[in-house]
């Protein structure tokens, strides 16, 4: 077992889930943000979702409120953005830290095993990793990548 699946998140409506639930899927893995000029990004991750969540696709989306103060509000807040304004479908976490000492966990080994431009530390909102289905991270995208430009690696990932 690799080490994504020893962990654990709390989801939005207060549920532990284990990241072993995930096991044999494709999932991204985004730091997300309701105030943001890339949330309409949902949308986007949302239709990816949608097209390939058969082929064994999961979205988990973990809001941050750790860029621009972006994410201000609480579970409910965050709810309607994701749920009522884009439709969300995917799971969605409570609000974490992505930087820095209290950190969640999750996104402690994806930076470790993924450094990106900033080494290890996330840049904004909308940072996404993509997992394979033998839990090891693959790959990470910068907040400025759509979701559409993700595709071609995601469907390798699914062929996978």
């Amino acid at each position: 077992m690799t080490r994504f699946y020893e962990f654990t998140a709390t989801s939005l409506d207060g549920r532990p889930i284990s990241m072993a639930d995930y096991a044999g899927k494709v999932v991204l893995v985004v730091n997300t943000a309701s105030q943001c000029g890339f949330t309409p990004q949902y949308a986007g991750l949302e239709a990816l979702f949608k097209k390939y969540a058969d082929q064994g696709l999961v979205v988990l989306g973990f809001p941050c409120n750790q860029f621009g103060k972006q994410e201000p509000g609480g579970a409910d807040d965050i709810s309607k953005t994701c749920y009522i304004n884009y439709g969300v479908s995917f799971p969605m976490f409570e609000k974490v830290e992505v930087n820095g000492a209290a950190a969640h966990p999750i996104f402690r080994y994806l930076k470790d095993e993924l450094s990106g431009v900033l080494g290890g530390r996330i840049k904004w909102n909308f940072t996404k990793f993509l997992i394979g289905r033998d839990g090891k991270p693959l790959k990470r995208f910068a907040p400025v990548t759509t979701p559409e430009k993700m595709e071609e690696v995601i469907v390798a990932a699914l062929g996978r």
